[in-house]
């Protein structure tokens, strides 16, 4: 297979990343005029369209001049009428497109699913859907609009198209680009009949790679990794959704009183382990050689409510040239570091032991 097809469909995937994922202001032309046509494919006259600064803010209001039955309130979303159609215009759509797939070569079509579709659904649930449907008491419901409205499926589409030379008629180009304009221009949208509301895109996008297909997730050390223009934020770290004091003031005593294990983990890698459990005062139990990772040690440390903490050293470099150094919480009554590190495994000492080299 062509290796310039590879670089050309990574290519298509970054250009398509950086609409997904923009932080520009949203081009309301653009939008308004895509998602019209959007209403008209699905036998709709144009909505009148009502602007809100995020989604929490587009999920909160009312536009004005609307009066909601009780099947239009936000916590029977699923029920809407309007996200179904277009998710079956969209469907309808790709079937089409599809069908004009019988000529691609097999393998080329895969590499591009894989390079282009697969790696932006990967990206746009670690940096949008996941984080939006946790950072709340409340989902924020995008399962209704995130499939019709990812660029992950659009995008898979143009690869075909440019990468491939896949041919499609004028009608299915035509409407493939009003779903494409409505991506490249707005964030998220929830359509009602008569009315739409979107929302701007965030002012602030902080995102690092992490698969091996350019995936990315949310991240950011220093302050919030997505905050929109009304002051709705929120802070992950390495693609965990964290409370603010995670990323802006770790302490041994705040992660002492959190109930959360993964939040805990983040600000523990924050302050580092190292440091951690120095300033912690944690009890060295056991050290050994580590014989799944040949150079590096094992050490057990006593932690709280009955776990222990084995501090241990990546056996695979990060692409910063390091190996990380990570904590693994385990059962108190482990004694032995090997035994311990087979533990997170599902091995005994002696299994681990024979271990060439983990990862």
């Amino acid at each position: 297979m062509s290796v310039l097809v590879q670089r050309e469909a990574a290519d298509i995937r970054e250009e398509w990343q950086g609409w997904a994922l923009s932080t520009l202001p949203a081009d309301r032309p653009a939008a308004e005029a895509a998602i019209s046509g959007l209403y008209r494919l699905i036998g709709l006259a144009p909505p009148r369209f009502h602007w809100v600064a995020s989604p929490i803010a587009a999920l909160a209001t009312v536009p004005p001049g609307v009066r909601l039955r009780p099947s239009e309130a936000v916590e029977r979303m699923s029920e809407w009428p309007l996200p179904p159609r277009f998710t079956a215009a969209m469907r309808a759509l790709s079937r089409e497109l599809d069908a004009q797939l019988r000529w691609v070569h097999r393998p080329m079509e895969q590499l591009i699913r894989r390079k282009v579709h697969s790696s932006l659904s990967r990206s746009a649930d670690s940096t949008i859907r996941r984080p939006l449907d946790l950072a709340h008491d409340e989902p924020y419901r995008l399962s209704s609009v995130y499939g019709m409205q990812c660029a992950s499926w659009v995008a898979h589409y143009d690869a075909l198209r440019r990468a491939a030379g896949v041919v499609f008629t004028p009608e299915q180009t035509r409407r493939l680009e009003l779903w494409a304009a409505a991506i490249r221009s707005c964030g998220w949208w929830w359509p009602r009949e008569g009315v739409c509301v979107i929302s701007e895109r965030p002012v602030t996008l902080r995102t690092e790679v992490w698969g091996d297909d350019g995936e990315v997730r949310l991240h950011c050390p220093d302050g919030p990794a997505m905050r929109y223009a009304d002051g709705w934020d929120m802070y992950a770290w390495h693609g965990t959704n964290v409370p603010s004091w995670v990323v802006t003031d770790p302490s041994v005593q705040r992660i002492a009183h959190e109930p959360n294990v993964e939040v805990r983990r983040c600000a523990i890698e924050h302050i580092g382990w190292a440091s951690y459990i120095d300033q912690a005062g944690l009890r060295l139990v056991a050290s050994a050689p580590d014989p799944g990772n040949p150079g590096s040690d094992l050490l057990l440390y006593d932690m709280r409510r009955e776990t222990r903490v084995l501090l241990a050293v990546n056996g695979s470099v990060e692409r910063d040239g390091r190996r990380r150094r990570y904590g693994l919480t385990v059962p108190g009554f482990l004694d032995d570091p090997v035994a311990a590190a087979g533990w997170t495994y599902g091995l005994s000492a002696e299994q681990y032991s024979l271990l060439v080299r983990r990862t």
